[in-house]
């Protein structure tokens, strides 16, 4: 299963209005996510809880999620659905989008409706 970086926030950030909700999802023990997803993710919670926070949050992504890194390919395709949804995904996302398709995943855990435009996808939250 992919995972949103909204998610992660989430979980990191006792104050996010998703956190208990996301203490509670049942979700597999190793999730796959982009290197976007970790740069966004650490970058947030970086930002509302101190670099020692985005440290923690790093060295999990880093210790239980297998992280795919966005090469040249996966990036056009991301671009490529950036322009379908108009800008309304951002390339982060749509770069999940594109790996979920690679990989025939169809579930993401994200607190982002933004992902309910995509056909095909299920979002767990």
């Amino acid at each position: 299963m992919i995972a949103d970086s909204s998610y992660f926030v989430a979980l990191a950030d006792s104050k996010d209005r998703w956190h208990k909700q996301a203490l509670g999802l049942k979700v597999p023990r190793e999730l796959v996510v982009t290197d976007l997803i970790v740069a966004e993710s650490v970058t947030i919670v970086g930002n509302r809880g101190g670099g020692k926070a985005g440290q923690t949050l790093y060295e999990y992504f880093v210790d239980e999620c297998n992280i795919v890194f966005v090469d040249a390919g996966l990036l056009d395709e991301a671009m490529a659905l950036h322009l379908q949804y108009d800008g309304t995904l951002s390339v982060a996302d749509c770069a999940s989008v594109a790996l979920m398709s690679r990989k025939g995943i169809g579930e993401i855990v994200s607190f982002d409706s933004d992902f309910d435009k995509v056909r095909g996808i299920g979002r767990i939250h």
